[in-house]
């Protein structure tokens, strides 16, 4: 995909895809992305939102928007489709882990969530491109009890399991945690790139927007 120019790129995400850290709507990757390659994006990011359902309400429903229940409301007209979301799910989610090396795509665990949304997304785009992007570094990726007090794994695990389960759907997935070079555990690192140790800023936001670009010219 080396031409982006003019194509239809859905984004489906969470807060950072909406561009929480950003200083204004021209400095949010998915802007900034358009404006670099001339394609036309639609912003389907929603803050709080996770890839899998969440087991208890949220104190904000908006929170339990879950990716995969979102897919029928982004236009279907799509030359290519990025998935960016998983940090949430770390950071304030209560549906457990599962299988990452699973069969299951039951939407009230993690690993069987992420399996749903692949094969919702190969329905609604049975010829568009769908990338996923693994979750950014952010400070508090290594605790083991989440902002709601649950017990939760590693940030890393959440990562390794988007890794794993597109390679089994021989989806392309951009690996974010390991090249952005955001490292907000980092002090220098973490003022030079994002906005709270969590969410890009503007130089942050170009980052992820520069590796996507690069990125999509590999496949």
């Amino acid at each position: 995909m080396k031409d982006l120019k003019g194509l239809k790129v859905n984004f489906l995400g969470d807060s950072i895809t909406e561009g929480c850290g950003a200083s204004c709507k021209e400095a949010r990757f998915v802007d900034v992305f358009a404006a670099k390659t001339g394609a036309t994006v639609r912003n389907y990011g929603i803050g709080g939102t996770r890839i899998a359902r969440q087991q208890k309400p949220s104190a904000k429903p908006v929170y339990d928007r879950y990716f995969g229940g979102r897919v029928d409301e982004m236009e279907k007209d799509a030359d290519l489709v990025v998935v960016f979301g998983g940090t949430n799910d770390f950071g304030h989610g209560d549906a457990p882990f599962g299988d990452v090396d699973g069969t299951d795509t039951d939407e009230n665990n993690f690993c069987g969530a992420v399996r749903a949304l692949i094969l919702r997304l190969f329905e609604r785009y049975p010829t568009a491109e769908i990338v996923f992007m693994t979750p950014l570094h952010r400070k508090s990726e290594q605790v083991t009890t989440n902002e709601i007090g649950l017990p939760c794994r590693v940030l890393y695990d959440y990562v390794d399991a988007i890794r794993r389960i597109t390679a089994a759907y021989g989806l392309p997935c951009l690996d974010l945690w390991s090249t952005a070079g955001i490292a907000p555990r980092v002090p220098g690192n973490c003022k030079t790139y994002t906005a709270d140790g969590l969410h890009p800023n503007d130089r942050g936001m170009e980052r992820v927007a520069d590796r996507l670009i690069a990125f999509l010219g590999t496949i």
